[in-house]
């Protein structure tokens, strides 16, 4: 048996963590905790029959026990109905779907319940401009007479009553529940903190992450359970540990008083039987520079597998020491069972940024295969102390590329593109886990949103089967001296703002701000108030991705660029008495629980270093890294399947087709960035399905990758697809609600927007 201890623990911590794992593996096996799963610990009861959460389940295996729908009828799927969203918003919400009711945000972020056969409007709340895009959660009590849907909206949670579209006030304090409040942190030292992806329900618990931002002083990343009928918090477990416990010895003693991020904005699973939640962690802030957070920093870039009931923690494993590259676990911890030494193993498969997969024992954390630690480069920033090891899996193979070389450079480029491009990676750094540096700039692969992202992790879980949506995306950074580049006599705001603008912006968007693939955005300050805007640059909306490496004072001077104010011009939240008019069709309800507003209690934030803390001479932060995905040759996006009962890949193909390589005549290719807020449903009858950021959605054959059949969206498609059935017949769902990303068109009007339902037809 291999214990990994972290280096920079003292031996009381690796004495102690030997302990813990010791003392859970003896119990484990003589409970119902058992690691070789039983006959009768396949899946739970009805747990993958119908589309309850956001990944479907509470397992987020996005894998379906329907077999109607079969890789010999696949291909007659045709539209059964579609619901127009009826404007521009370009939404990434995923629907779930109870018994005949779908619930979906379209017609300026309402909910709508619709017959999930017809597409009929059976009630709309409107107003809820601030609900979290990716969608929200359902619970029902035991005797079914008490439904509801559980959300985000902006820094609370709020509940509606599934069968009316009412916001239940009964619930947290008159309707409303703040995040903000029971967190390691006074809330005055932060603002955002709304989770970006759903949370899952477990039993009466609604477990939940949190997205407070990834700038230097952002907010903490607690973990939570909330009691669904009443709002009172069940438990929080601290991910930058207090003074006391496990793992504070991992940081500066007073680390927790400033650093933030450390947090689960990606989906949660839970294992039902064993009441086990699985909760990927992103990294610490600053992402990019850390000599304010000397140590390992637990339990950043983790899977920790927590009591769902108690928040207890049972095991963890740290992907990432001392994070520098923003390589948050973020995908769905897959909950699979594995053929592994001639036993019947239950093993959790966790998906990484960084185009690594770890496979660990479910129950006792032991890895299936061994990790390793390995050296890295050392970073040549002052004050910085980065990890001389970092963890590799060994046996199971990686599923991108981990470094970019001259020979790698995109032949699709012109050549002075490619002969300037392969100058600068030859005097660059490069590889994995390669730090950033004064001397030259850094070439990351796969990059900060390369590797495996949201929504792109599926499995069967009782056949050790696991599907990956990833994408090789390189991050270029340069790092300077903080105060140089903050400084307001170094370059004025619209200066700045103006070089923000060009790195980030302009290709989406052109240099004069009317928009190419992206929209308009001359006035774009002018109509967003400065928090939403904050919100908008740092979680992504639509095809448009997040900028969380920008720091508060870039997102405030861009947002002047932009037409605003500093202060910020427009007030969310509830809509004004009357404005439901504006939204045609059975509106119930307005704007969420009465007298919420969406910037309530907005205040500066921590501007500063607490007195008394150490900090460091200088701080360091990074020019943006995100901007060039086509310097590398493709495939750029792909679909793997890995058989974790041979740990081996069992196949990998492109994913989408882009069409300027397919008028070259070259090879599939896939699309670049098109890994990222793409989905999958996984079938009985051995079908994937998938969409594509070619606006297309795809069915795999799900033994060899081979495409069964292809059909084109009437929008782009952001939102995760979800599959379910109702009398006897399947359905498909699928968010095509954005606008086309690609060459195919410039973008896609509101009119065309709009959740696609597939079915088979019906028989006469």
């Amino acid at each position: 048996m291999r214990i990994t201890s972290y280096k920079t623990m003292s031996f009381t911590i690796r004495v102690a963590t030997f302990i813990t794992f010791l003392a859970i593996t003896i119990s484990v096996g003589c409970s119902i905790f058992s690691h070789n799963v039983s006959k009768n610990n396949q899946t739970a009861t009805g747990q993958h029959t119908s589309w309850k959460q956001y990944g479907g389940s509470a397992d987020q295996s996005r894998y379906m026990e329907f077999k109607q729908i079969n890789k010999k009828n696949v291909s007659q799927l045709k539209i059964a109905w579609t619901y127009p969203t009826n404007d521009n918003s370009g939404y990434l919400f995923n629907p779930v779907i109870i018994g005949n009711v779908m619930y979906l945000l379209a017609k300026n972020h309402s909910l709508v319940a619709l017959d999930a056969t017809t597409g009929k409007e059976i009630w709309i709340h409107t107003g809820l401009n601030a609900i979290t895009w990716k969608g929200l959660n359902y619970w029902e009590s035991k005797d079914k007479t008490d439904r509801r849907l559980i959300f985000a909206l902006g820094s609370s949670l709020q509940e509606i009553d599934a069968a009316t579209g009412k916001s239940i006030i009964t619930f947290g304090n008159n309707g409303v529940v703040d995040l903000k409040q029971g967190t390691i942190r006074d809330p005055s030292t932060f603002n955002r903190i709304q989770p970006t992806t759903p949370g899952v329900i477990f039993d009466n618990l609604y477990l939940v992450g949190s997205s407070p931002g990834e700038n230097i002083f952002s907010g903490p990343g607690d973990l939570r359970a909330y009691d669904v009928v009443t709002g009172k918090m069940a438990w929080v477990f601290h991910t930058i540990p207090l003074p006391g416990e496990y793992g504070y010895k991992t940081w500066p003693k007073d680390a927790y008083k400033y650093v933030g991020g450390t947090n689960t904005w990606g989906e949660i699973s839970v294992d039902e039987k064993r009441g086990i939640a699985y909760f990927p962690t992103g990294s610490p802030t600053y992402d990019y520079y850390g000599g304010d957070r000397i140590g390992d920093n637990l339990f950043s870039d983790c899977i920790i597998a927590i009591d769902a009931r108690t928040g207890k923690r049972l095991w963890h494993f740290q992907t990432v020491h001392h994070d520098l590259w923003d390589f948050d676990l973020c995908s769905a911890p897959q909950l699979i069972t594995v053929d592994h030494n001639g036993k019947k193993v239950d093993a959790v498969a966790v998906a990484s940024k960084t185009s690594f997969l770890y496979v660990f024992n479910r129950v006792t954390g032991e890895p299936l295969w061994p990790i390793e630690e390995r050296p890295v480069p050392k970073s040549d920033i002052p004050g910085e102390v980065s990890s001389p090891t970092q963890p590799f899996p060994t046996v199971i193979p990686p599923f991108g590329r981990l470094k970019l070389t001259a020979d790698d450079v995109s032949p699709y480029m012109k050549p002075e593109d490619q002969l300037s491009w392969r100058k600068r990676i030859a005097a660059g750094g490069t590889g994995i886990f390669q730090p950033l540096s004064l001397k030259h700039e850094t070439f990351a692969v796969p990059g900060a949103v390369g590797g495996s992202n949201f929504g792109t992790t599926a499995s069967v879980p009782g056949k050790g089967l696991m599907f990956i949506i990833a994408q090789d995306h390189p991050s270029v950074y340069s790092i300077n001296k903080y105060e140089e580049r903050m400084a307001p006599g170094g370059l004025d705001q619209m200066a700045r703002a103006k070089t923000i603008y060009t790195q980030n912006c302009q290709g989406c968007h052109r240099a004069d701000r009317t928009g190419a693939v992206g929209p308009n955005i001359v006035t774009a300050g002018l109509k967003l108030d400065l928090e939403v805007f904050k919100t908008l640059l740092a979680s992504g909306k639509g095809q448009m991705p997040g900028f969380p490496h920008l720091s508060v004072a870039e997102v405030a001077d861009l947002h002047v660029f932009l037409g605003g104010a500093v202060a910020g011009q427009r007030r969310g939240g509830r809509q004004a008495e009357g404005e439901n008019a504006k939204v045609d069709g059975p509106v119930v309800a307005s704007g969420g629980a009465p007298g919420w507003q969406e910037n309530a209690g907005r205040v500066a934030g921590l501007q500063d270093y607490p007195a008394g803390v150490e900090r460091p001479a200088e701080r360091y932060i990074s020019d943006n890294g995100l901007l060039f995905p086509y310097i590398i040759s493709p495939p750029w996006s792909f679909i793997v399947a890995y058989d974790l009962n041979k740990a081996i890949i069992k196949w990998k193909v492109p994913l989408g087709i882009d069409p300027e390589v397919e008028k070259k005549g070259g090879k599939p290719s896939g699309l670049t960035g098109g890994g990222q807020r793409k989905g999958m449903v996984v079938t009985a009858s051995g079908i994937l399905f998938a969409t594509a950021k070619d606006s297309r959605l795809y069915a795999f054959d799900i033994d060899n990758g081979n495409i069964l059949w292809s059909t084109d969206l009437p929008a782009g498609t952001e939102g995760q697809p979800s599959l379910y059935q109702i009398n006897g017949r399947e359905y498909l769902v699928v968010s095509a609600t954005t606008g086309f990303p690609t060459a195919r068109a410039k973008n896609a009007p509101a009119a065309k927007r709009s959740y696609v339902v597939y079915s088979l037809p019906q028989k006469k």
